[in-house]
């Protein structure tokens, strides 16, 4: 076999190798881009619902400080309760 076929075959051999990985690590880092994007949309989620529940636990504390009643106790599931649903819909 002729050397300069031999060339020819080994750089369209290793082009052809290098398009197909550069193409999987394209589509490597798009998932990744998509997948860090709603990993920060789930920790945003997160810290949102935490605030809210901070503050809920904050009112049924100050609400208990006055005495101990099962009203307040009860208003605050019923909050968490509709919050939670709400974010089902």
């Amino acid at each position: 076999m002729d050397e300069f076929l031999k060339m020819d075959v080994f750089f369209a051999v290793s082009t052809a190798a290098v398009i197909l990985v550069t193409a999987l690590c394209c589509g490597v880092l798009v998932f990744l881009m998509r997948f860090l994007h709603t990993l920060t949309r789930i920790a945003n989620e997160v810290e949102e619902e935490t605030e809210a529940i901070r503050a809920d636990l904050s009112e049924l504390r100050a609400d208990m400080s006055k005495g101990f009643r099962l009203v307040p106790l009860f208003s605050f599931f019923g909050k968490a309760h509709k919050r939670l649903s709400r974010k089902r819909r």
